[in-house]
């Protein structure tokens, strides 16, 4: 108010000062014209003011929601549609097949048309899976002839990246009376056990939880039960249908990096550990195997064999060269001997041996890097579905490290002994 007084006084002053008609004549303009320009302005600001703060008694506006953006789908229910080749009731399935490529290939460059099944499809794949024998060509020989949902899928990954004693706990769990034996309707409940263990489904995500996504019979549920589902399945079964299954893709993965022959050389079996490695990480990794590893040496479909099962106890062994050699500390051939030896109770052959110490030693001080190493198997165990694009000051940080390592190599140039 006291600012508006003295504009008012101003003003005033201004009009009762002595000037020449001229003066007058202005004063008589302006007068009246800043008075309009005040009022205008005053409404301008009223309805401007109650334009924002108005309640009508006859309307209510309520301010709408806005929808939240759906959370993205999983690694792994990406990884799935994208090899699913069929669908049936609108939603996608894999066959054996697309199974089995899926864990072979980072992508598929599909150029048809998922295949939409009809009911007689369907009971013609139930039909072919009761019927197939037990064997480590199980998928390859039912192919395209089967159906496999997504829960399947998940329980199938669990198979080939777990040790099999968490499924024998499991199973026992179920089985209540106690005879090794559990029935499709308990089979059910330790699928989606599995499944559920091995996805995380957000919120806000629309994907379906894995317990509440199917209702049709499958090849599975056809293969261990029957197409009626009255069959039993005795967990010696089980087991060997796991260990077929790990020994069939254990198979085609070592013929797909062997070019179909029956030894793989050493470059190529390191090539199989980098696979699903970022490609950031691999020129350092590829200098030392170009160093070290001398051409025309080779790994055998047993020496391959040896070391899968020790991918899949990857856990008992992290635990293992923990309790031998420390949290995050180098580690030296007998430390990692030992600890192979404590989690699967099995050797792994010096060829082996050799080519992961080459390969992973990155100061050349015949110590194997633990952090490295375990962070190439876990991208190795889980095909790819573990690896994030590191960007921002976490990707600055990881080039200085890696330069940081080239330096290191290139004024060392010589062996430091290993400390353990």
């Amino acid at each position: 108010m006291a600012s508006w007084r003295r504009v008012a006084a101003a003003l005033s002053n201004a009009l009762r000062s002595p000037r020449s008609l001229k003066a007058v004549a202005l004063r008589s303009a302006v007068g009246p014209g800043l008075l309009g320009s005040l009022i205008g302005t005053g409404v301008i600001c009223y309805y401007q003011y109650h334009a924002k703060h108005r309640t009508l008694p006859f309307a209510v506006h309520a301010e709408v929601p806005q929808e939240a953006a759906a959370a993205p789908p999983s690694p792994r229910r990406v990884r799935f549609n994208q090899f699913a080749s069929v669908v049936y009731e609108q939603e996608p399935y894999m066959t054996a097949r697309d199974f089995l490529f899926s864990v072979m290939l980072e992508k598929v460059d599909r150029k048809l048309q998922k295949k939409n099944l009809t009911a007689k499809d369907v009971n013609r794949m139930l039909e072919v899976a009761s019927k197939a024998r037990a064997g480590n060509e199980l998928f390859r020989t039912i192919g395209d002839n089967s159906l496999i949902s997504y829960t399947e899928y998940l329980f199938l990954l669990t198979i080939l990246t777990k040790p099999r004693t968490g499924f024998h706990i499991a199973f026992k769990m179920l089985d209540v009376d106690g005879n090794e034996q559990v029935d499709q309707k308990e089979f059910l409940k330790l699928k989606n056990i599995i499944g559920k263990s091995k996805t995380r489904v957000p919120k806000e995500s629309t994907e379906k939880p894995a317990e509440e996504e199917e209702s049709s019979k499958t090849t599975l549920q056809a293969y261990f039960f029957g197409k009626r589902g009255e069959n039993k399945l005795q967990y010696q079964e089980f087991q060997m249908f796991m260990e077929d299954l790990q020994a069939e893709v254990q198979e085609m993965e070592f013929l797909q990096f062997s070019r179909g022959m029956d030894t793989m050389r050493r470059e190529d079996f390191a090539e199989w550990l980098l696979h699903y490695t970022n490609e950031e990480d691999n020129e350092l990794y590829w200098q030392n195997i170009r160093r070290r590893i001398p051409a025309g040496q080779s790994i055998t479909f047993a020496e391959f064999k040896a070391f899968c099962l020790f991918a899949n106890n990857l856990e008992d062994f992290a635990f293992s060269v923990k309790l031998v050699t420390g949290a995050n500390r180098p580690v030296g051939m007998a430390q990692f001997k030992r600890a192979v030896r404590i989690a699967t109770g099995h050797n792994l052959s010096e060829n082996v041996l050799d080519t992961v110490f080459k390969l992973f030693d990155m100061d050349g001080d015949n110590c194997l890097s633990h952090k490295e190493f375990m962070g190439v198997m876990k991208d190795r165990v889980l095909r790819g579905l573990r690896v994030q694009q590191q960007n921002g000051l976490s990707g600055y940080w990881r080039c200085v490290k890696q330069e940081t390592l080239k330096a290191a190599q290139e004024a060392l140039g010589g062996n430091t002994g290993c400390p353990f």
